[in-house]
């Protein structure tokens, strides 16, 4: 299929390029088309017990078809080696029949390349809506199927694997624009090779590179640094000691009294000057958070983090609580430089 591209299966009609519909992925006019009857219309007149019976439409659908499949190939994506995409085409009468034709000559078309590829067929519809997952093996028909059951969920109807093609139905397809993104995501992950557990996905980094980007990132500052400056008066901008660690850490190690405690999980609600959840110091971007934690690890990856919401002045304090109990600074602090918002004062909105 062509991307976000529905394919009709009327013959091809000359119409002006302005209309809405499209046809074989062509733009015609706004005129109807004209539809292919069912195979139950097809003899007018009752067909004697010595006539044979001839499927009329089978010329039609496999011209669609090979119509199909020819500009589904060339915009397919290649995914470590293997040809991907989605195809999806308008609902009639004969959908199911039609998807079988399109799988067979996507079958006959790539197999004569020597190609690797998987493609997932369906007809989009409100209701029940069929849905064909064809490849080059069975395998990897599977691993999509089973994709596409997990990002579905309750909507499948019924699923099976036959043949070397897995086929379902499922409710009321594409009726969001999340169906055929999920579609396309389904075949893309499945048609990737099975990685070496013991080496890195290519894109990974360790928790050693994800830290050092972090505090690269940050003007760390010392225990001793972090204390002169809740106590300064004369800072232009609010700054606010936080501590992040969990409760069993502060009972365990003890804590600074005077200190705001957010702990992680909820941090950057906490601190977004958007956020309906803010605390009421957090309505500005110029705040000097200083954060700690108990050596001062995670703290670095949560300042980066307040980074990433537009508080660039966030940071955290090198050794964290360890180093402060070590540099001998007091349990107990008094933050001069800390203010709750005053009435009147112009703060940032909070988004809706």
């Amino acid at each position: 299929m062509l991307r976000g591209r529905r394919t009709p299966t009327s013959t091809p009609s000359r119409s002006s390029r302005s209309a809405s519909t499209s046809s074989y992925g062509e733009v015609t006019g706004r005129r109807q088309p004209e539809s292919i009857p069912s195979e139950d219309h097809i003899e007018e007149h009752p067909v004697s017990p010595q006539s044979p019976i001839h499927d009329n439409l089978a010329p039609v659908r496999e011209q669609v078809a090979q119509t199909i499949v020819l500009r589904a190939t060339r915009e397919a994506e290649t995914v470590e080696g293997s040809k991907v995409g989605v195809i999806l085409t308008l609902p009639y009468s004969s959908g199911e029949e039609f998807l079988d034709t399109v799988a067979a000559e996507l079958k006959r078309v790539l197999l004569l390349k020597q190609q690797s590829y998987l493609f997932i067929l369906a007809l989009p519809t409100r209701g029940i809506s069929p849905v064909l997952v064809c490849s080059s093996s069975e395998e990897l028909a599977e691993r999509a199927g089973i994709l596409v059951q997990s990002k579905f969920l309750n909507r499948v109807v019924r699923h099976e694997l036959r043949f070397g093609r897995w086929g379902a139905l499922i409710r009321d397809l594409c009726s969001t624009t999340y169906d055929e993104a999920a579609l396309w995501d389904a075949a893309r992950k499945a048609a990737r090779q099975p990685m070496d557990p013991l080496h890195p996905p290519p894109g990974s980094r360790s928790i050693s590179q994800i830290l050092e980007h972090a505090r690269a990132r940050l003007q760390r500052i010392t225990p001793q640094q972090a204390f002169e400056e809740v106590q300064d008066p004369a800072l232009h901008w609010p700054v606010v000691l936080v501590d992040i660690r969990p409760e069993a850490q502060r009972r365990e190690f003890g804590s600074i009294a005077g200190a705001l405690i957010v702990e992680r999980n909820v941090l950057e609600w906490r601190f977004d000057p958007r956020c309906a959840y803010r605390l009421p110091i957090a309505d500005r971007y110029d705040l000097r958070v200083i954060i700690f934690c108990q050596e001062s690890f995670t703290s670095s990856l949560a300042a980066a983090s307040l980074h990433d919401l537009g508080l660039l002045n966030a940071t955290d304090m090198i050794g964290g609580y360890a180093a402060w109990k070590a540099a001998g600074l007091p349990d107990e602090i008094e933050i001069s430089s800390t203010a709750p918002p005053t009435d009147g004062r112009i703060s940032v909105p909070i988004e809706a």
